[in-house]
């Protein structure tokens, strides 16, 4: 008896020290969504920090964009406005941009998946962020022309 109980003692100990070898699962949150890989990993694109609300963020030499939120983010939701304009200023909407939102400290607990802008009469670009708790926040912005990734971008926030 001692003998089988040394064996189901070693046998448990070494099933412990394999478990981290063992082929990772894909994450899932809470939700039941898929995790994702932190950021810097492989696979993951990287996206530039983005000055204040209301400063010019260029896309090239050929565009730039502002961004602003309807209100302060706070719980509840708040709409992310996006106004694309050329290099002479005009308004252009010609660009299709789409945006996630997410919690850094969280990731992928309140993911809001990549959600594509709707624009305005305006031409404005407008995305609703739901902010389900208090904490950092996040918008990453991926602009596209022709199907192309040209830009991406990244506000952080905290609520």
């Amino acid at each position: 008896m001692r003998k089988a109980m040394t064996s189901l003692i070693a046998a448990a100990t070494l099933a412990m020290l394999a478990a981290p070898f063992v082929a990772a699962q894909p994450a899932t949150s809470c939700c039941n969504s898929p995790g994702l890989v932190p950021a810097g990993q492989a696979g993951e694109p990287e996206f530039q920090d983005l000055p204040k609300s209301g400063k010019k963020c260029w896309i090239g030499e050929v565009n730039y964009f502002t961004w602003e939120f309807d209100k302060t983010p706070k719980m509840g939701t708040a709409i992310l406005v996006i106004k694309l304009h050329d290099k002479d200023g005009t308004r252009v909407s010609d660009l299709a941009v789409t945006g996630r939102s997410d919690m850094p400290s969280m990731r992928g607990a309140h993911d809001s998946g990549e959600v594509a802008f709707k624009t305005n009469k305006a031409g404005d670009y407008l995305l609703p962020v739901n902010i389900v708790m208090p904490g950092d926040w996040e918008v990453r912005l991926t602009f596209s022309r022709n199907g192309i990734v040209i830009f991406r971008g990244r506000i952080a926030f905290d609520v």
